[in-house]
């Protein structure tokens, strides 16, 4: 009976500190037996006294989720909103006016070529925007192409890259573009992946583009728009390029057509970058280089490509995993916040903790896989796999006594449950890519799986403090623009011109929305285990603290999937600006 006691009490604490109901139950079954025999198991392979698994992992949680604990996330969103505010002024490499300033009224409707040129794959779809008012039927992608874009690919140099996308964009739509007997030329809108300075909504100067691309060489430095509209009109095709996005602002856009109160776009997969809708005046004019002063006139709210991964300078949590990664890192300042967020790197995190694990603790028999010992060679989809069954949310709190008394009744020790399809799976694919002269146990997966979700629940945290911080600094920003709309308004000798007046309505409008939209894709978002819920939760937590007790109304920040955001966000952007022409 004590022995229930004490985990009851353990667990409880564990719960109050924020953690998964799992974890709790985890830190006292974990420890005295099944761990410490693992322990004895391995402790003096080489005749030197060991630290205890039990130990390293108490550490692990230590370092990794005490800085996420309430207080400590409240204060690190305020900070990352300082940063934000800071940036929108003196940075010229993040928070960045996009020059999308309107948003879909919802009501766009007709057919649209998208491109969608990733990493590994160019995409072209002809989609058709129908309106807001059929729900589930808002849009629909009526034809699309994949074409894998292989090293023999990347490797094709200047024009010749182009060359072969316009022959790919003739196969998706030269039949539509055959019964179209229309000499209009059909609006074409182009996410794109890579380094690009903007110079309108339809150029941009190419940059070198990485990842093993040659296809700027002898390009750089020429609009982007004009190189593709020329590849186009060599295959005959009566196409114009009149949008060019990136993928956060293209996950806006696409989601805000469909639910009218998304205000923010979240890219979480290889890397991280979030969008935000702000008022104009929020960025330093020279931020926006040369537009026309016809452009301001219009635009009293822009799109800003945050550029989310180069903050945290400073302010982040960091342990000493984290800077042996920054150490090896070519470029450690360039953008720190992404080395704890991103999928690249979730799995070099625990791919360094796990090594101190094995030759500290001697779990894994003591033996470091020679794979390992390779630089990001543990991938955040074995993680995935590995964590796939861990529960990260915990019962309501009235919902914990009984629910972990039932629990004790039904179960000695978690690690004797009957889970061996989900181990074995574990097992079976870390065995596959990490092959080791000491077999891995069970035992050795269950550590390795809870310091998988520390990790990613770091993640998922830190997200959710830069969605909130953003939220905060949105907030603040219509209203010290509705301030200074109508104190301008009040002093103007003369009578104040329409378009104020519409800003004026357009902000108060923003500043009375309480249920707001973030808009997601990618691969750790959309399918790292539990990473959604746990961030959303987060963000509740963020956002109920920021609101206030005393708050009217019941504001809220909801996380919700843009599937096929790229394509449809591009045939969006052009909606939108055939839009702003017609009125």
């Amino acid at each position: 009976m004590t022995t229930l006691r004490n985990a009851i009490l353990t667990a409880l604490k564990s719960l109050l500190r924020g953690r998964s109901l799992l974890q709790a139950i985890l830190a006292f079954w974990f420890n005295p037996t099944a761990v410490e025999a693992a322990t004895d198991r391995t402790a003096k392979v080489d005749g030197t006294a060991r630290r205890s698994i039990k130990d390293f992992l108490k550490e692990a949680d230590e370092l990794l989720l005490q800085p996420i604990e309430p207080d400590e996330l409240k204060t690190l969103s305020r900070r990352f909103k300082a940063q934000f505010r800071e940036r929108l002024w003196n940075n010229p490499s993040c928070m960045l006016p996009s020059y999308n300033h309107q948003l879909p009224a919802g009501h766009e409707q007709g057919q649209y070529l998208s491109l969608d040129v990733g990493g590994s794959t160019l995409r072209v779809a002809l989609v058709e925007l129908r309106g807001r008012g059929l729900k589930g039927q808002e849009s629909e992608i009526v034809r699309m192409r994949s074409f894998k874009i292989t090293p023999e690919i990347k490797k094709l140099e200047g024009m010749a890259f182009f060359d072969w996308m316009a022959v790919r964009i003739h196969e998706t739509v030269s039949e539509s573009l055959q019964a179209d007997h229309s000499e209009k030329a059909i609006p074409m809108g182009l996410a794109w992946s890579f380094p690009i300075e903007q110079t309108s909504l339809k150029g941009g100067l190419l940059q070198g583009m990485g990842k093993g691309f040659l296809a700027a060489n002898g390009l750089l430095g020429q609009d982007l728009g004009e190189v593709i509209q020329f590849a186009c009109r060599k295959q005959k095709l009566n196409v114009e390029l009149a949008a060019i996005v990136n993928d956060s602002t293209a996950a806006l856009l696409s989601q805000s057509y469909v639910s009218p109160t998304t205000r923010f776009g979240l890219i979480l997969g290889t890397g991280v970058n979030i969008a935000v809708h702000l008022p104009t005046c929020t960025v330093h004019r020279s931020k926006f280089g040369t537009r026309p002063s016809s452009w301001f006139d219009k635009a009293s709210h822009v799109i800003i490509n945050t550029e989310l991964g180069m903050f945290g300078h400073d302010i982040l949590p960091l342990t000493r995993w984290d800077k042996l990664l920054k150490a090896a890192h070519p470029k450690p300042e360039f953008q720190p916040l992404e080395h704890l967020l991103s999928g690249y790197y979730l799995g070099e995190i625990c791919r360094l903790a796990l090594v101190e694990a094995i030759e500290t603790t001697g779990i894994f028999g003591g033996v470091v896989p020679e794979s390992l010992l390779s630089p990001y060679s543990l991938d955040t989809e074995t993680l995935s796999i590995i964590e796939e069954y861990v529960d990260y949310l915990s019962p309501p709190p009235c919902q914990c006594l009984p629910f972990l008394f039932s629990l004790s009744l039904s179960l000695t020790n978690p690690l004797d449950r009957d889970t061996s399809s989900t181990l074995d799976t574990a097992l079976d694919t870390f065995r596959t890519r990490h092959p080791s002269t000491a077999a891995p146990t069970r035992l050795d997966m269950t550590a390795l799986r809870t310091l998988a979700s520390f990790i990613s629940r770091r993640s998922a945290a830190i997200v959710a403090a830069c969605v909130s911080g953003l939220w905060e600094l949105k907030a603040e920003a219509e209203a010290e623009y509705l301030e200074s709309l109508v104190s301008a308004s009040a002093s103007a000798s003369a009578e104040a011109p329409p378009s104020s007046f519409a800003a004026a309505a357009e902000t108060r409008a923003e500043l009375d929305i309480l249920h707001t939209v973030v808009a997601f894709n990618g691969s750790v978002i959309e399918r790292y285990p539990g990473y959604l819920a746990a961030c959303q939760r987060y963000v509740d937590e963020l956002v109920v603290a920021a609101a206030g007790p005393n708050a009217a109304g019941a504001a809220s920040v909801e996380l919700i999937p843009a599937h096929e955001s790229s394509l449809l966000g591009a045939a969006v952007a052009l909606a939108c600006l055939e839009e702003g022409k017609a009125n």
